[in-house]
């Protein structure tokens, strides 16, 4: 890659930091994408910038879609291609935005379509099974049934649970404070259940938890590891996998489902979609609205419940 490529690649990394305030996460998918976009120009011979055309970001597209597993499968379903094209577009509209190119070559060019998938919630009594496959009354028992309370309670993302800080806890105005995406902060309530189980966890368990190993950093986190120090995403999977396994849950079952499920549940209750999406702090209600869709028997038991010529022995107006 030509010093003049690889310096503006460096420069839109700096700006999504700094600029958009994007979070560590969201700047690292950013990274990956672009440096394989980086690859494949440098492959095509690309050098300069002056190089790269709209047939150059389609070729980039059609290669993308071309990638190909051991098996022969595709490499990367439609969402990540079109992820892709995404960081692509960021890359030189920054560079358009910035003065450096006249034109943005990617944006005529179309990206794929993606199915739009309905989540997977659980239904209220497998999430029941599940937040009372947590057995013992020792420290992990009692953060392993705080981490599942809490998440189904709050919808919050696992990377807002490791994040959580015993600052962040208000168990009497019942609420926590959750740090998003964009390092955007939302106050999420947390209702009775798993009010009791975090204040118990934080009460016995925690504090057993804590370790002089554990270092200056981990003194404030929620949820700790045996070692005292804090969680790490891998560790709270692995924490609601094996919950799941315990209720024969299988795949079926990660820490994103629970959200799902909070979200859903919710809404089948009756909760207002603007309040779901506070709470989900989802930065537009488009987003919250792909957990609208209602099964076919509660479609059926509204509409008996509430059509006026759907109820059994019901005769006509007469007009």
């Amino acid at each position: 890659m030509a010093d003049e490529l690889a310096g503006l690649f460096a420069e839109h990394e700096l700006w999504l930091s700094a600029e958009r305030g994007l979070a560590l996460n969201s700047r690292m998918a950013y990274r990956r994408d672009l440096a394989r976009y980086a690859k494949f120009l440098r492959l095509s011979g690309v050098t300069e910038l002056a190089q790269i055309g709209e047939l150059t970001v389609a070729t980039y597209v059609d290669h993308l879609r071309s990638l190909r597993d051991d098996q022969g499968q595709p490499a990367l379903a439609p969402a990540s291609v079109a992820r892709g094209l995404v960081a692509v577009r960021s890359f030189h509209r920054f560079l358009v935005a910035e003065g450096v190119a006249l034109v943005d070559p990617s944006e005529e060019v179309g990206a794929p379509k993606v199915p739009q998938g309905i989540p997977k919630a659980l239904d209220e009594r497998e999430v029941a099974s599940l937040l009372n496959s947590v057995e013992g009354t020792g420290p992990v028992p009692q953060r392993d049934r705080a981490i599942l309370e809490v998440l189904y309670a709050t919808g919050a993302r696992i990377s807002e649970l490791v994040g959580l800080d015993l600052d962040a806890v208000d168990l009497e105005d019942c609420n926590v404070r959750v740090l998003g995406k964009g390092s955007k902060e939302r106050i999420v309530p947390i209702g009775r259940a798993a009010r009791t189980s975090l204040g118990e966890y934080l009460r016995h368990g925690r504090l057993q938890l804590r370790t002089a190993r554990a270092t200056v950093a981990d003194s404030n986190a929620v949820f700790l590891n045996a070692r005292g120090g804090r969680l790490t995403r891998q560790g709270i999977w692995k924490i609601v996998r094996a919950a799941g396994d315990r209720v024969n849950l299988g795949d079926r079952l990660t820490p994103h489902v629970l959200r799902h499920s909070c979200a859903t549940h919710m809404l089948n209750h009756g909760a207002d979609i603007r309040v779901v999406q506070e709470i989900l702090g989802h930065a537009s209600v488009s987003t919250t609205q792909v957990y609208t869709k209602v099964s076919p028997d509660r479609l059926r038991a509204v509409y008996e419940a509430s059509h006026p010529r759907a109820r059994r022995g019901a005769k006509g107006s007469g007009s």
